[in-house]
């Protein structure tokens, strides 16, 4: 992934954060060289690795499955907000463009195959996501309905090796053309545009040029 220097975490964000608060995201394999690509909810586990683990599940009938077998490097991208951002924002020239964060998570992955560790998983999963909910929704599962669901799933582990992130927020602009750029996305009627007006407000400029 391309990344100007005042696009690298180091200087605008935390890449962590930014899958933690956006898990739902593209798994990619290339089996004989071409790419193939799923959709799918992940729980991120920061703490576990040197650059922590991504737990995931797809449909036994998602035959992606089996290009885990091999154990080779896949790469999961994880999308944060986004907006189209006008030049007639801008106190000084410039052309349109799009803010974003987007993360590219590389690693070894490996299934789980035992149904304890894939219950455990359904339940770690579900845990995070039915949090915000007034009364969560209970994954306990029984008898033959059990072995049914189970069944039809497999569950994989990503041993995080490699982190790219790219927070591209108008940095390289005048802190005059980042205040404008955040006070016309926070009137905006779109939520989107307020999500990347929020994380710029949190983002230190660099005023770099590109």
């Amino acid at each position: 992934m391309y990344i100007p220097e005042h696009f690298q975490p180091a200087h605008s964000g935390d890449p962590a954060a930014l899958v933690e608060g956006n898990p739902f995201g593209m798994l990619v394999t290339v089996p004989g060289g071409v790419p193939f690509i799923s959709h799918l909810p992940f729980l991120y586990e920061r703490s576990n690795g040197p650059h922590g683990r991504l737990y995931g599940h797809m449909a036994r009938s998602n035959l992606q499955w089996q290009h885990l077998l091999s154990g080779e490097t896949v790469l999961v991208v994880f999308q944060g907000p986004h907006a189209y951002i006008s030049p007639n924002w801008y106190n000084s020239p410039g052309v349109p463009t799009w803010n974003y964060a987007v993360a590219h998570l590389r690693g070894s992955p490996h299934l789980i195959e035992g149904e304890a560790e894939l219950e455990d998983l359904l339940k770690r999963q579900t845990g995070v996501y039915e949090s915000p909910q007034a009364t969560p929704w209970d994954p306990t599962l029984t008898g033959e309905r059990r072995s049914r669901l189970l069944s039809m799933i497999v569950g994989f582990e990503i041993d995080v090796s490699d982190i790219q992130a790219k927070f591209k927020l108008s940095q390289n602009r005048p802190l005059e053309d980042r205040q404008t750029i955040i006070e016309k996305l926070s009137q905006s009627a779109s939520q989107a545009d307020h999500a990347v007006a929020r994380l710029m407000a949190h983002t230190p400029g660099s005023n770099q040029p590109t």
